[in-house]
Formats: structure tokens, sequence, C-alpha cells
């Protein structure tokens, strides 16, 4: 459960990341005190910043130079990777096609996922069946997407291996059936700068993108570093901003680690309002369980939690193909 959190902790994480696949992890002090803060930081706020994450900072910006550049082209380029039910909703989308709780999102994105085939899962995942379309423009958008897709899954694992052991358990609790095939979403977003101003002093139409709690287990955000617009709601309902910090990632949990925890951990409510005149981008990896992943909470959780399962178990894969199916206005 959230509390009244006023601002979203800063952790150094290099100690975790170097050793957590040393199962004595926890007799190193570093290691422990990384953990104690991750325990506090998903209790209290379910947002941490980190840094010491071992991805490279220019990596990190040419990953959101390069999103500046396609999202500058001509519509016509864009649309040449448009997104629709025929792609499994994998491509490009312009500005006011997703939709948030019934509300016109004010970004463009392209989409994309773990690649599937049909019938795997026995057609759970056949509404996302395809390749993921990325774009020609700029020339190497792909290659350099791919690179980081494998930083961002190796480094997720890593810090869900530091949350395994902040909640009592095993270092690789998490894996196996759970997220030992991690299924991944990566949404490439631009927001248009703010424009016209309103009576109470907020652009108009400026929602860019609707409260909402992420899916899955784990989500990293790399934002640009000169505009902030990312907001988490507290406890008393305040909307904290997650002011950007060069050389971080903003992680927050979702949806299936809230109900594997049985509530322990919350999956806080955030949205995206871009008050600057520029345009900004943002590209947030979502780490998440096994596709067909049955998640109900933890044993250890139960204990934790008076022993009552407070949460319905949820299949992840139902969930998230039954969430972008109403995600879009067509």
């Amino acid at each position: 459960m959230t509390t009244n959190f006023q601002s979203i902790p800063l952790i150094d994480i290099s100690s975790l990341v170097a050793k957590c696949d040393d199962p004595n992890a926890m007799k190193d002090k570093d290691v422990a005190e990384v953990v104690r803060l991750l325990d506090r930081a998903c209790r209290d706020a379910g947002f941490f910043y980190v840094k010491g994450h071992g991805i490279p900072d220019s990596l990190i910006k040419e990953v959101r130079d390069i999103t500046h550049e396609f999202f500058a082209l001509p519509y016509e380029e864009k649309l040449k990777i448009k997104l629709s039910a025929d792609t499994g909703y994998r491509g490009y989308q312009r500005v006011g096609e997703n939709i948030t709780k019934g509300i016109p999102d004010k970004h463009e994105a392209i989409d994309c996922y773990t690649e599937l085939t049909k019938g795997m899962y026995g057609g759970l995942g056949d509404p996302l069946v395809g390749a993921n379309k990325w774009p020609t423009v700029p020339p190497n958008f792909k290659k350099l997407m791919e690179e980081y897709l494998v930083l961002c899954t190796e480094l997720s694992r890593k810090i869900m291996r530091g949350i395994a052991l902040a909640l009592g358990g095993s270092v690789d609790e998490f894996e196996g059936k759970i997220a030992g095939d991690p299924f991944w979403v990566l949404r490439i977003i631009g927001y248009p700068g703010a424009t016209s101003i309103s009576d109470e002093g907020l652009p108009k139409n400026d929602i860019g993108c609707g409260a909402h709690t992420d899916y899955g287990l784990l989500t990293l955000v790399n934002q640009d570093d000169d505009k902030t617009a990312l907001q988490v709601r507290n406890l008393s309902g305040e909307w904290i901003s997650a002011v950007p910090i060069p050389g971080t990632f903003v992680c927050n949990i979702g949806d299936m680690l809230k109900i594997l925890t049985n509530g322990v951990y919350e999956s806080t409510l955030h949205r995206v309002i871009n008050n600057s005149p520029k345009f900004r981008v943002c590209v947030a990896y979502f780490y998440e369980t096994n596709f067909d992943a049955v998640i109900s909470p933890l044993d250890m959780c139960l204990k934790k939690t008076g022993g009552n399962k407070k949460l319905e178990t949820a299949v992840y894969g139902e969930h998230l193909v039954s969430k972008v199916l109403t995600n879009f206005t067509y």
C-alpha cells in the first residue's frame, strides 16, 4: 500500500547489479542495503529511480535521440509502419489513437512486443501474432532498439532478483514458472508540446497519457532529461512529479507484482502531462511474466498479510490482450 510520499527515492543499485547472481548476495552489506531500499520504495511509492545500473548513458541518450528523429519525420513516412489488428497491434499509432479509460491520449507511439507465432500458448496470444514493425528511417533504428532491449531485459531480471530478496524469498523467486521466459513490451512514445493555455493556466487537452497502472512486473522509463511530465499519485491523491535525473531510469511496479505480493507492493497510478512547449519523448520498457503465467499471491506474501488472499488470480497473457484490445480508437 502506498503512503503519502512527497518525492520518489533514488537508489544506487550498482552492488546488486554486480552480485545478484551470487547465491550468497545478501551476505554483502551493500547488496543488503540496496534490497532494504527497494523494499521501502516498493511499499511506500511503487516508484523509484535507479542509478549504477550499468547501461551506458550514451546508449540511453542515443535511444531518445533516434526516437526524436523518427517522430520528426513526415506523417506519411511514419504511416509506413502503421499499427492495426492485422499487424498484431504492433507499429505506429498517431496522436489520439491510444485511449486510456475511454479518453484519447495526446501522444503518438510505436508499440513492440516479444514476437509470437499463431497457436503459441494455445491461441491465447493470437491477437498479438506478428513481427515488430521497425521503421527503416532512421536507418539504424531497429539495430539500436534491439541492442537496448537485450540490456533492459537483463537489468530488469537483476532488479527483480533484488525485489525477490526484499520480499524474503530466494534470489530466483520470480524465475521459472513466473518469469523464467519473460515477455516484454516496448512503447516508444512522443508527446507533442503544449500549445494553448486554458483559464486555469494549464494547456488545453493536455493529458499525454491518462492515469493508469502498468500491467506486468517492472517498468523502466527512459525520459527526456529537460522536461518534467511524468506524475505519480500518492495515497492522498496528490500528483508527485518524477523530475528527470540524467543517467537514471524511473522504475515502477506493475499489476502482476501487486498480485504476487498480495498487495504488499502497489502498482501505483501515474499519468503524463507535457506542459513544456517542446516535443517530449519517453521510451518505456515493460518487463513482464511468462506470457502464459498464472499469477497468484506467493505463499510468503500471504503469510505477511494475515493469510487472506486479497487479489484474484490472473493469467498475464489474458490480462495483456484484454487491455490491448480496448486501448485503441478502432
